[in-house]
């Protein structure tokens, strides 16, 4: 399944997520430009999970979310945060959002590090970041209507609860599945580490007052 848009306005312009974008994207295509300066960038600001295990680089926690494997790869996690994450950031503010962002990041990161230490494989990606921003935003905006494109040619509006929980139960089903399995691939445990992370520091962050700028509008809650 692919959200297209979502029906839920903000009220003001969300600066920060189109920030991300914008850096995530230039990071990509300044590096796409030159695969030697692609390869050593990945090779210096990916993480390694034998490298973070013994206490090196742990830089890279934060420098592997820019870094993307592929156009698919980056368009895929931008095209994700630009539907929920301004959302996200317009009911929390700009700071809380970036703690949620990072922190779910890197969360994402060790648990996938505590799975396969030993690990040389790079990882990269901001999707552990993303992930947490979902968690965020289902706990919003549950009953939020997402416009969403099955494959091969299905278009439904799905509430963000359906969609997101679907999301989830489809990572960790692969990632039960990808248990032992070492190699390249989708990191799925990051996903569900950053998710959990997310949701737990949604909760902690989540602004007692709110007033609703759109009474009646299923998307706040």
């Amino acid at each position: 399944m692919i959200p297209l848009r979502d029906y839920n306005p903000t009220r003001r312009p969300s600066l920060l997520t189109w920030g991300l974008i914008l850096i995530n994207f230039a990071v990509y295509f300044y590096l796409a430009q030159n695969p030697v300066m692609d390869e050593n960038a990945i090779a210096q600001y990916a993480v390694i999970p034998a490298e973070i295990t013994a206490g090196r680089h742990l830089g890279t926690l934060i420098t592997s979310m820019f870094l993307h494997a592929n156009l698919l790869h980056v368009g895929g996690n931008m095209l994700f945060l630009w539907i929920f994450g301004n959302n996200v950031e317009d009911r929390l503010g700009e700071i809380k959002f970036v703690i949620i962002y990072f922190a779910a990041g890197i969360a994402g990161s060790l648990l996938q590090i505590f799975i396969d230490p030993t690990s040389t494989v790079p990882m990269l990606g901001a999707s552990g970041a993303i992930s947490g921003i979902l968690a965020a935003y289902v706990l919003y905006f549950p009953r939020a209507r997402v416009l969403t494109f099955i494959v091969p040619f299905f278009f439904v509006t799905l509430t963000a609860y359906i969609f997101i929980g679907y999301w989830v139960a489809l990572n960790a089903l692969q990632a039960f599945l990808n248990i032992g399995v070492s190699g390249g691939g989708v990191a799925f445990f990051a996903h569900i580490g950053g998710f959990v992370s997310g949701l737990i520091l949604a909760l902690l962050l989540r602004p007692r007052d709110h007033p609703d700028p759109h009474p009646g509008y299923p998307g706040y809650v």
